[in-house]
């Protein structure tokens, strides 16, 4: 017991502080399209297939300044948001209207509190830094409530600590631990699975990161440039006529030498924000390379697909945004009480034996 309570405290005290910055920036983001506050983020959802198409051509019309991405508006969300290749954005509104450019993201917030929750700033190496930092949060959610188990008859429910000495804050953050423990279990696991495929082959088999990375692979690249203006309004209405139900939801241009335009749906039944429901098309000509049904997948990279929005709370409206919010402080509030008694309250001292 003695080990086990040594490894929490000082795991805490050196990893504590990330928890902290991810628990705080995922419980803003969670609630990013109710804080942005410009004209039209308020607007109804369009998806008039002539509607949209006008707003595509409209964005595309110059080839010179085209953006990369267009992700659609959302129900939620009223604008669409342009992505360029030189690392610059917009949003549009729903006729194709630009509204706001930035020429990074340090310009605007909701992008780089994302980039901080999903890559502490440091591109791939943050995300595998944070990803650690979930696996040792699930070995602090475990291991608190073994050490917490010893203490039960004392349990007293506080949010905060009754004073800032480092006997009323472990008491208070051994209790406010075992009351969101499952809060946290279903975030740490759910990011960590989408960070580390190995995590997600312990919750959905062995089998399933060969099988995730085959099922939403591209289709193989082909040779084709892409057209000075291609047919949107036909690839529009190839999509609505595969999937009538569903949300168009992102349109890509060819990433490295694919040869395809993609278009991304989210079919009703989808928890996806931006579905899986894939559409191709060749660059130069428009014509349909191939179309892939999310619920046609294999069963593993549909339970996949239920990790993000599960993470990030886009199911379950309101309600789980806000369970999903007091995961994202408890989180905060544990690793950073931590970080402070281990450094400035004695918590490095090791018991006697």
């Amino acid at each position: 017991m003695k080990l086990i309570d040594l490894l929490h405290r000082w795991m805490g005290g050196l990893i504590g502080l990330v928890l902290a910055v991810l628990g705080f920036t995922g419980a803003l983001l969670v609630h990013r399209d109710a804080w942005i506050m410009l004209p039209h983020a308020g607007d109804p959802q369009v998806q008039d297939t002539g509607a949209v198409a006008d707003a595509v051509a409209k964005i595309m019309a110059d080839p010179a300044a085209r953006p990369e991405s267009i992700v659609f508006a959302s129900q939620n969300f009223g604008l669409n948001r342009l992505s360029y290749a030189d690392g610059g954005g917009a949003y549009a509104d729903q006729t194709g209207e630009i509204v706001t450019r930035w020429a990074s993201q340090w310009e605007r917030p909701e992008l780089w509190l994302f980039d901080l929750h999903h890559h502490l700033f440091t591109g791939d190496t943050g995300e595998t830094v944070a990803g650690i930092a979930g696996l040792c949060g699930l070995f602090f959610v475990v291991t608190g409530a073994i050490l917490w188990w010893r203490t039960r008859k004392t349990f007293e429910f506080r949010l905060w600590p009754r004073r800032m000495s480092r006997p009323a804050i472990v008491r208070q953050h051994r209790d406010l631990g075992i009351v969101v423990a499952p809060l946290l279990l279903l975030s740490i696991v759910t990011g960590a699975a989408l960070i580390f495929r190995p995590v997600a082959a312990l919750i959905l088999g062995p089998s399933a990161p060969a099988v995730v990375s085959r099922a939403l692979a591209p289709p193989p690249p082909r040779e084709a440039k892409l057209a000075a203006h291609p047919d949107w309004r036909g690839m529009i209405e190839t999509a609505r006529a595969r999937f009538p139900d569903a949300e168009l939801r992102i349109l890509s241009l060819p990433r490295g030498k694919s040869g395809m335009i993609s278009l991304r749906t989210r079919q009703q039944a989808e928890w996806l924000p931006n579905g899986r429901s894939t559409l191709w098309f060749a660059a130069d000509s428009g014509v349909l390379v191939d179309a892939r049904n999310a619920f046609d997948l294999p069963a593993q990279a549909q339970g996949f697909n239920l990790f993000y929005p599960l993470h990030a709370a886009k199911v379950g409206g309101l309600a789980y945004r806000l369970v999903m919010t007091v995961s994202g402080l408890a989180m905060a509030l544990l690793g950073g009480l931590a970080v402070w008694t281990f450094w400035f309250r004695g918590g490095r001292r090791i018991p006697a034996r």
